[in-house]
């Protein structure tokens, strides 16, 4: 018994720790029906179908055409390093953060164990990580955080990009040249041979699942249709599907709102943010987002400050940081840790040392802006 629970906490270890701080704010703020108003239940159905559907299309095949098309035009390490990136920056603009890396990390992680590149791991998907989280800062609906300020403050689409364009412009480019350091000159190999022919009929079922999720992410569809059809589907066509889907990630998720709303709910932190809150909304909302991470945080702080600016900069910029300050961080971080060979605290290292050196140069281009 003890050693499956070392087993357990040694493969779960984000898991363990957000379940224990949800517990010990149960605690201080008692269990009830509020409870399950703090979980965002359209996130976590998300989430769900999305997992499925790239599970399905990776078991369809398209993941492994994809990486040899991939490595096929890349041509050096830097280059795939910098196009990987530039995937994720881009992408998360229209597709979320959320959707992004859990699209793209599983195909990078492939495509690196075909090139042999074990080494360039770690460094490429905290790149990506990075790129997701700086990129879907850009639009409204490029993360939860920026949806909900845009419709909370009513700010016209000049106020926004004002503010989030300069933001994206410096983030670009430090991502390049964070990029250029994550692989050298050296040739990419490409595998002898073609990949695997594709499965028609598990692209076309998965192929359209992502499309339904993806048109829920931008609210054309509801969450609660997405997630009925979806498991329709897998019930009646691919079961195997629904084994593959990464349930602890999903329960980390709900455990860290749970925490956030137990804090949110008690009279003295919101005293404490109050007061946090007059003094510099754009820290509050930055240092609040490492602890709680940016969505919950914008939904704690902003009734407290009329200021729009401070906390679209606060919380897109506090998306850098902590593993948790961007909960779309734990999607690439669980992907890496289960992948062979996976070094988790060698990865938490970089991925917060690379944060936080990105982090320094916005802190200051957002005080610029807000001056």
């Amino acid at each position: 018994m003890r050693q499956i629970v070392l087993r357990f906490l040694k493969k779960e270890p984000v898991l363990c720790i957000s379940a224990l701080c949800a517990l010990v704010s149960c605690c201080f703020a008692p269990p009830s029906a509020a409870y399950f108003s703090y979980v965002d239940w359209r996130v976590l159905v998300l989430l769900f179908c999305l997992m499925a559907s790239v599970a399905g299309l990776s078991r369809a095949g398209l993941m492994e055409r994809l990486s040899h098309e991939l490595l096929r035009r890349a041509g050096t390490q830097r280059s795939l390093a910098l196009l990987l990136t530039l995937l994720c920056f881009f992408c998360s603009m229209v597709m979320t953060n959320d959707v992004t890396l859990v699209a793209f990390v599983p195909l990078t992680l492939l495509l690196l164990t075909r090139a042999g590149l074990p080494r360039m791991t770690i460094p490429v998907v905290a790149l990506e990580t990075v790129a997701a989280n700086l990129g879907s800062a850009l639009t409204p609906v490029g993360n939860p955080q920026n949806l909900y300020l845009y419709s909370a403050y009513r700010m016209t689409p000049g106020e926004f990009f004002s503010v989030t364009g300069p933001l994206c412009a410096v983030s670009l480019l430090l991502c390049v040249l964070a990029a250029l350091f994550a692989g050298g000159k050296e040739k990419v190999a490409v595998a002898a041979g073609s990949p695997a022919k594709l499965d028609g009929r598990r692209l076309a079922l998965h192929g359209a699942l992502l499309l339904l999720s993806v048109a829920t992410v931008f609210s054309w569809v509801d969450w609660r249709v997405t997630l009925g059809a979806t498991v329709l589907c897998l019930l009646l066509f691919d079961r195997e599907i629904l084994r593959r889907v990464d349930y602890a990630l999903l329960a980390t998720f709900a455990c860290f709102f749970l925490f956030s709303g137990n804090l949110a709910s008690l009279p003295p932190v919101r005293a404490l943010l109050t007061a946090w809150m007059e003094k510099s909304a754009f820290f509050a909302s930055l240092l609040a987002s490492q602890v709680i991470s940016n969505v919950p945080a914008a939904l704690l702080l902003s009734p407290f400050t009329d200021n729009a600016r401070a906390m679209l900069l606060g919380t897109d910029v506090g998306g850098l940081g902590t593993l948790v300050a961007s909960l779309a961080s734990l999607i690439s971080y669980k992907y890496y840790a289960r992948s062979e060979g996976a070094n988790s605290g060698r990865y938490l290292a970089h991925f917060t040392a690379l944060n936080l050196l990105l982090l320094l140069p916005l802190i200051a281009l957002s005080l610029l802006l807000l001056a």
